[in-house]
């Protein structure tokens, strides 16, 4: 399965050390671009973006960190109703959770009525 990640610099280099490929993204206008350029092919006016940025065909996984979730906005919901791949993963960034976010045991427990 091929994976990819868009995120922050020092995750980008953790990720690499164990054979994921990624690049950093720094503000909402990087992300963006490379998010089309993963699921549309479109280059999006971006000539920054570096060359070995995987098309959807390469790409089955895609991990993103919370705030690059956030900077993408409702195209990371639209694309999650989609169907199609990669498949979008949201994980904490270098900074641990972001605010208000809850985990995945949180929304099963809260989805089934469990509280312990």
């Amino acid at each position: 399965m091929d994976y990819f990640f868009l995120g922050d610099e020092e995750l980008v280099t953790a990720f690499r050390f164990v054979g994921i490929n990624g690049i950093a993204v720094r503000n909402s206008g990087e992300a963006i671009a490379a998010f089309r350029k993963i699921t549309e092919g479109s280059e999006s006016g971006n000539a920054d973006l570096p060359a070995f940025i995987p098309s959807a065909s390469e790409c089955q996984v895609l991990l993103l960190t919370e705030e690059t979730s956030d900077w993408l906005g409702s195209m990371v919901i639209d694309w999650q109703l989609s169907g199609h791949y990669p498949l979008l993963v949201e994980i904490p960034g270098i900074s641990g959770r972001l605010e208000g976010r809850k985990t995945l045991v949180e929304a099963i427990r809260e989805a089934i009525g469990l509280h312990v």
